[in-house]
């Protein structure tokens, strides 16, 4: 039995390092990242203090949309390496003290799964319900308006059935019909065949997707000036409807509940990924109050947006959280797989990268990282003919996909490919990433990575940060404050999201400055403050013998 399954809360306020296996080491020389190859890696992941590891799939698949299209849930793709290599990185994992979160992916497989090949062939076969299967309108025309988040109607004919299946992405992406409690009860299985391997919990994709409206009723339009472009690219036709048929079903929750019962078996705990950009931080209560849900929430509004995140944006999202999610858990992250790398989204200074990486190690909640933002990796700019993602082929140039922040991890600045492969790499490797490497990184005491250290080693040390409330939520200008609060220490923290100087007054009280490795300043005491640009003051609350 895994020692570290002893804590059951060990996911609360954890730090959580995403790794995207085709692009973090190459170890056997084809170009693609591996299994071996994280656990080579995976040294400097432990160095930067963080609690778990979040591994994307690399179940076997045809790749369509790069193992988030499986094909067989319990095995390993050859191109990543054996079941035997990912044992290894669950050792390796926790030998170093590391938990280890996979990504499934339930609501939809391959069409090469053997499930779907079975469903296709026949209405009538014991398969034949196990997707989403629908007539034809007497025109010949899809069920409903359903749109594909990948472009196009979500609806795919098939000749053989003479029908038309759901897929809410790609085309060779169809959906599991999660009314049938025989599909629900082989996910379950499969959750816990890498649960008895050792896994401490997963990363649900897609987790909102899981059920449809059986009555395949219209979503209604979206009133334009309510679209937004978090769920997908503006340009994409996806954004014109109000998607409450399609997924966000109200049963979803039972599904849940049956897949907590198990991992409560081995104190394992998930976050589910809510794509949602109308009701997201609703559904992040619904899936997550309560014991019985899943532990946490993939939250995706930190992950928006082309400015630096302004201090009254912050302040909304968590004031807005606590309204309809007061029992709620969420995981931010700035950066992930799918979205342009938060250092050019926001086009941050080196200053400004540090407060928000301060920050973000302040807020309640757990926290996810991404590959390569603690070295502070920007975009990638690929060209066309380089590209791989079917999204950004779908929708170029307006939108260029998300092969720009999939390129290969920089870990020596004077190796070819910057230490990723020998041979050349499925992206590739940007020129000036290579300025960016680990090893050029660990050499210089002012960079980026050792503020990453910095800050994880200051929120592990602070249980009101990890654990504690979040209180007093205030914008003045640019400066934002909130309280965190546990049983046993009062956290205030100040940060101007700004680069220009301010003034402000902290409340009275015997308040000790904390977080100087982090550049935090100290208030007069005559309790004005002076912030600098991007800069933080961090106080702890003296309460005495």
């Amino acid at each position: 039995m895994n020692i570290l399954r002893k804590d059951p809360d060990w996911w609360r306020g954890a730090v959580i390092y995403q790794i995207y296996p085709r692009s973090f080491q190459d170890t056997n020389g084809d170009g693609v990242g591996d299994l071996l190859g994280i656990v080579r890696r995976l040294p400097h992941v432990a160095s930067l203090g963080v609690d778990a590891i979040w591994i994307s799939p690399f179940f076997t698949s045809p790749m369509k949309d790069f193992g988030y299209d499986v094909s067989d849930y319990c095995d390993v793709d050859p191109l990543f390496g054996s079941l035997a290599d990912f044992d290894q990185v669950v050792a390796t994992a926790h030998a170093l003290g590391l938990k280890v979160m996979i990504d499934l992916v339930l609501s939809h497989t391959s069409d090469q799964h053997p499930w779907f090949k079975d469903s296709r062939a026949s209405r009538e076969g014991p398969k034949s319900d196990w997707y989403v299967w629908a007539d034809p309108k007497p025109d010949g025309t899809a069920p409903n308006n359903w749109l594909s988040i990948f472009g196009g109607p979500a609806w795919h004919w098939d000749a053989g059935r003479e029908q038309y299946y759901l897929h809410n992405f790609l085309v060779q992406q169809p959906d599991l019909n999660f009314h049938s409690t025989e599909v629900q009860q082989e996910l379950l299985a499969v959750a816990k065949f890498w649960l008895e391997r050792g896994v401490d919990g997963f990363r649900l994709d897609t987790i909102n997707f899981y059920m449809h409206d059986a009555e395949l009723r219209n979503n209604p339009p979206l009133p334009p000036d309510e679209r937004n472009d978090q769920t997908a690219p503006k340009v994409n036709p996806y954004n014109h409807q109000r998607h409450i048929y399609d997924k966000n079903h109200p049963k979803n929750v039972e599904f849940l509940r049956k897949l907590r019962t198990l991992m409560n078996g081995y104190n394992a705990a998930a976050v589910g990924e809510v794509g949602d950009s109308q009701r997201g931080l609703e559904i992040l209560g619904e899936y997550t109050s309560g014991e019985d849900k899943m532990q946490m929430s993939y939250a995706f509004e930190l992950l928006s947006g082309h400015a630096p995140l302004p201090a009254s944006f912050v302040a909304e999202t968590f004031r807005h959280l606590e309204r309809v999610a007061p029992q709620g858990w969420a995981c931010w992250a700035y950066s992930n797989h799918d979205v342009e790398r938060h250092l050019s989204r926001w086009g941050l200074s080196a200053a400004s990268a540090r407060t928000y990486v301060t920050l973000l190690m302040c807020l309640k909640g757990s926290v996810c990282l991404y590959q390569g933002e603690e070295l502070g990796l920007p975009e990638a700019e690929i060209a066309y003919e380089d590209l791989q993602d079917p999204y950004g082929k779908e929708f170029w140039p307006e939108f260029k996909g998300r092969d720009g922040c999939r390129t290969p991890m920089v870990w020596e600045k004077e190796a070819a490919y910057a230490g990723f492969t020998g041979a050349r790499p499925w992206l590739p490797v940007p020129s000036v990433h290579h300025y960016l490497a680990a090893d050029a990184a660990e050499h210089d005491p002012s960079t980026l990575l050792h503020h990453y250290r910095r800050a994880i080693a200051f929120r592990r040390n602070h249980k009101a940060l990890r654990y504690g409330e979040m209180l007093d939520i205030t914008v003045s200008g640019d400066v934002l404050s909130f309280r965190r609060e546990s049983e046993d220490e009062v956290v205030l923290c100040f940060f101007n999201l700004s680069d220009q100087p301010v003034d402000t007054t902290v409340p009275a009280g015997d308040w000790v400055t904390i977080g100087g490795e982090i550049g935090s300043t100290r208030p007069q005491p005559d309790h004005s403050l002076h912030l600098g640009p991007w800069q933080p003051s961090i106080l702890i609350l003296n309460r005495g013998a």
